[in-house]
């Protein structure tokens, strides 16, 4: 849902979203606009599954750290500020925000759709994300029960018999896409 037809800076955003009436809200800068993030409890039980899973293979080996709807906002782009739901980081020695958002991208970026959100919404994110230093990103279909995997040189979907794996950025990670969907 876009809050403003208004284009907005980096810097207004964080002004909007500061305001004591925005406290508990989830809202992303979409090239200059303010859209507003309505999880449902769906939403939410994938992502936990996901995020929960990603967790539980990544903490005992030390590969890094995952963490869910953390606002990054690259450097040099002045009109977005994204929020993936599961974010998977293998780099721990680079900065860890204590506040405002994260200005480098994680490697994996997980995006559970939305009722309110668009197939053309969802990959325009993916790319985003991939253009700017994630190698992977995971598009979740909650109502097809499907599952997209996007690196910068291929794509796959996997269905609800399949099996998603972690590839480069994950290796040896491997998850039912059937459990996934586990509600």
């Amino acid at each position: 849902m876009v809050v403003e037809e208004k284009r907005y800076t980096v810097d207004e955003f964080e002004e909007f979203i500061a305001l004591p009436e925005n406290t508990d809200r989830l809202f992303e800068l979409v090239n200059g606009e303010i859209v507003e993030k309505m999880p449902t409890l769906k939403h939410g039980i994938i992502t936990l599954n996901l995020g929960g899973e990603v967790r539980a293979f990544v903490k005992p080996r030390k590969l890094g750290r995952v963490a869910t709807e953390v606002c990054h906002q690259m450097p040099k782009d002045n009109e977005n500020a994204r929020l993936p739901d599961v974010s998977f980081y293998s780099d721990t020695s680079r900065p860890t925000p204590e506040r405002g958002p994260v200005p480098y991208m994680p490697d994996l970026c997980v995006e559970v759709q939305l009722p309110d959100d668009s197939l053309k919404e969802l990959l325009e994110k993916a790319k985003y994300y991939l253009a700017n230093g994630a190698r992977m990103v995971w598009l979740v279909y909650p109502e097809k029960q499907l599952i997209e995997v996007l690196t910068l040189d291929a794509r796959q979907l996997l269905t609800i018999d399949e099996m998603l794996d972690g590839g480069d950025v994950l290796p040896g990670l491997v998850l039912s896409v059937r459990d996934v969907f586990d509600i």
